[in-house]
């Protein structure tokens, strides 16, 4: 009697190959440098961001106790799902990759759904209200000592919706500028450190800030508040931006972050396959992925908004 192999592609290989290409695409999502992740075990966190820390004095007298101011912010899960159905004899038959074609973009889809996430939020950021109980961009945040800041400028060019090379290298200048002159609470510099940054600009202003940018660095130099090595500045041109004249730069090399990604269930695949009643009934394979998260605003001191005037 001849045994029958079957060489189909298992739902083994396809759940394999959908890790392994989820783990490649989520390396190049821009939410990661933009994000701090936190891990949560319930429905909703709640992140309460303390003031900094005492300045440091000279020890005269006794020690000088100073309270930290509280302020928080809380993020509620949400749960998520994609699910594609291919034939089971299709499946069975594939020689030409059409259905790892399939698994690699729902992987993309996934990898990249936080993008999405923190999209919505730098869209929202002149109108939805960050830790500080001040909407996220804004022209009068303070906190303690620090003293009224914007992290919601304006820069002046010919054309808005159509800045020059020059312009938008100048604008990226002042808006970096903008974000080292942050003080906490205790007035004292946040972001005097800073070095690396992440510009983030509609589709239309992607020519001149390509050439802005073609050297990926800012001299230091350009910017009074710095000195020594030249910043490195990165872009992402978010085609989900409907802004015509906007623009925003973000810190990415500080312990904190711009935005939260909370994260309750990792992305999970759930298979309907072989012998499954689904097969059996319908002649289908199903591949499902859920996962339980949210986004929300994290610190506005690592960003500012330009518009362009």
């Amino acid at each position: 009697m001849s045994v029958v192999v079957d060489t189909g592609l298992t739902s083994r290989a396809v759940v394999g190959r959908f890790y392994r290409r989820l783990e490649e695409f989520a390396k190049s999502a821009w939410w990661t440098r933009l994000a701090m992740h936190f891990s949560s075990n319930q429905q909703s966190e709640t992140y309460k961001w303390l003031g900094m820390v005492p300045q440091v004095r000279e020890w005269i007298g006794g020690r000088r106790v100073r309270p930290l101011r509280e302020n928080g912010v809380t993020i509620v899960n949400k749960t998520w799902e994609a699910t594609v159905r291919v034939d089971a004899d299709e499946q069975r038959r594939d020689k030409t990759g059409q259905i790892m074609v399939r698994v690699n973009e729902l992987a993309r889809r996934v990898a990249i759904h936080p993008n999405k996430l923190l999209t919505t939020l730098v869209l929202n950021g002149e109108s939805s209200v960050g830790y500080d109980g001040q909407y996220y961009f804004d022209t009068d945040h303070e906190e303690g000592s620090s003293g009224t800041q914007s992290n919601d400028i304006t820069y002046d060019v010919s054309t808005p919706s159509a800045p020059s090379d020059e312009e938008m290298y100048n604008a990226i200048v002042r808006a970096i500028g903008q974000i080292m002159s942050f003080k906490d609470d205790q007035a004292e510099p946040m972001n005097e450190s800073a070095r690396e940054f992440l510009v983030m600009v509609p589709m239309s202003f992607l020519p001149s800030t390509l050439i802005a940018l073609s050297g990926q660095t800012v001299e230091s130099s350009s910017n009074p508040l710095a000195a020594g090595d030249p910043f490195k500045v990165s872009w992402v041109a978010n085609p989900r931006l409907t802004w015509t004249t906007k623009f925003a730069v973000f810190r990415t090399d500080g312990t904190t972050r711009p935005f939260i990604f909370q994260e309750e269930l990792p992305v999970q695949v759930q298979v309907l396959a072989e012998g499954s009643e689904l097969e059996v009934n319908e002649n289908q394979h199903q591949y499902g992925v859920k996962a339980i998260h949210e986004a929300g605003y994290g610190f506005w001191q690592d960003a500012c908004l330009v518009t362009l005037n």
